[in-house]
């Protein structure tokens, strides 16, 4: 079973033994309390600590996972953790550590460390969170169709875990009942949707309230392109589902599974976006910035850069950046260049046809706005147009619009003067979603660089 929990395990992970190797580091370099020990027998130090914090961590996984109280109901579980992990750091020392040079009290010095590290740190990262989801920064705005005790534990898990990413909105029910969160009822959740502008949806009606009903919200949700997930009342039906995931104790089902929904699978290609955006940054734009800038000015007056509102990430808007290859004019955010364009200036057909006016969308994606491959990002007046006339079209917004793709890569870039060239696109988009991997970013990177096709209808 595909789980929340193994996501935040291997963030929880990650950020654990960053803060005990820091306490470690800082105790070893800045402090007396283990004079003249040699590089060899700190190693050891250093592997016997990690190496009793993962066995406590996957003995006691999911004890620490969510929060049901608040804060101080981590405090608890920390403790409690740090209490286990001395008594297995112990056992292991008794083992495996020789005598000669290990020291108790330096284990417990260590051990005091890193329970101080972690609660400021996830004391931070809690409030950090919280303060991020109020001003709706990097969150995903939630509601929850069934007001009854499935849905109510939800709201609950996703009220008091800030790291789980939602900005719960309120419930979506036709029951009749007191409640100060209550949006609506259900033959109401489009335009509930639409009015605050929602981005995952979880369905908690007992049964999916029918196959029917089940598959009317998948297609609502596809042609709105926002996330949905079916949680079943009768949770004891579904714990072995396969393709299940899971929140706390509730089994969560996706109709929409791709990839890129798994957390890991996000991470790294987030951290690849990062490492190669910044290399891009320093190796090229640095100097590359000035020199178009220079040629812009001699070639036409205005900015070196323009700036276009596009559609990016769950239909959010951003400001996309390219290097400006057309005269100043009025209609850059309604017309879409064509052949033969005369607004674009002599410069500006040389960057067009290198892509060279792309490369400011690095700057993009260092910031998170994109990514290095994915779906190209299209302008809002397109986003809305296109919306009405190709099914389920805002569904290619479910990950980062990327620099480059595998719709570009075949071909199907530039002037889409005709619908069936904005279908093509969207197919390959949809192919890209359902089927991404990373060696295949890695291909569309290189037939970008190399392939013949992505110069068509430069």
């Amino acid at each position: 079973m595909k789980s929340r929990e193994g996501e935040l395990l291997f963030l929880y992970i990650i950020f654990d033994l960053v803060i005990l190797n820091t306490v470690l580091f800082f105790l070893f370099n800045f402090t007396n309390s283990l004079p003249g020990l040699s590089l060899h027998d700190q190693n050891a130090y250093y592997m016997h600590a990690n190496l009793s914090w993962i066995i406590t961590y996957f003995l006691f996984t999911k004890k620490n996972l969510y929060l049901r109280d608040g804060f101080i109901n981590r405090i608890k579980r920390i403790t409690i953790r740090i209490s286990i992990f001395v008594v297995i750091a112990l056992l292991l020392a008794y083992f495996f550590m020789p005598r000669s040079t290990y020291s108790r009290v330096f284990l417990f010095k260590y051990a005091f460390g890193f329970y101080m590290g972690k609660l400021l740190f996830y004391y931070c990262l809690y409030e950090y969170l919280s303060y991020k989801r109020k001003k709706g920064y990097h969150v995903n705005r939630t509601i929850i169709v069934g007001l009854n005790n499935t849905g109510k534990l939800l709201g609950r898990i996703i009220d008091v875990n800030p790291m789980l990413g939602y900005d719960f909105i309120g419930f979506v029910s036709d029951k009749e009942v007191q409640e100060p969160s209550l949006l609506g009822k259900v033959e109401e959740l489009e335009e509930i949707i639409k009015k605050h502008n929602v981005e995952i949806i979880f369905v908690t009606l007992a049964l999916f309230h029918g196959e029917d009903n089940s598959k009317e919200f998948l297609r609502m949700c596809n042609r709105l392109g926002v996330r949905l997930r079916f949680v079943p009342e009768h949770q004891q039906w579904f714990r072995n589902k396969i393709n299940a995931e899971s929140v706390g104790r509730l089994v969560i089902l996706n109709p929409q599974e791709m990839p890129l929904d798994d957390i890991e699978s996000r991470f790294f290609k987030r951290l690849f976006d990062i490492v190669f955006s910044t290399l891009v940054i320093l190796l090229v734009l640095s100097w590359l910035v000035p020199l178009i800038a220079l040629l812009s000015l001699l070639s036409s007056p205005g900015p070196v850069f323009f700036v276009q509102k596009r559609t990016g990430i769950v239909n959010r808007e951003f400001n996309c950046f390219k290097f400006r290859s057309m005269q100043v004019n009025n209609d850059s955010d309604n017309k879409q260049a064509t052949a033969n364009d005369n607004r674009i200036t002599a410069l500006g057909k040389f960057l067009r046809k290198s892509n060279i006016d792309e490369f400011p969308q690095f700057l993009n994606v260092f910031m998170g706005d994109m990514s290095v491959v994915g779906p190209r990002p299209h302008m809002v007046k397109h986003t809305e147009m296109y919306n009405k006339l190709i099914e389920n079209y805002l569904q290619r917004h479910y990950i980062r619009p990327g620099v480059t793709g595998w719709a570009q890569v075949n071909g199907y870039r530039g002037e889409t003067n005709e619908l069936w060239k904005m279908q093509k696109r969207v197919d390959y988009d949809m192919e890209y979603l359902e089927n991404w991997n990373y060696w295949w970013d890695i291909k569309i990177i290189f037939q970008t660089i190399f392939g013949k096709d992505v110069k068509k209808n430069a």
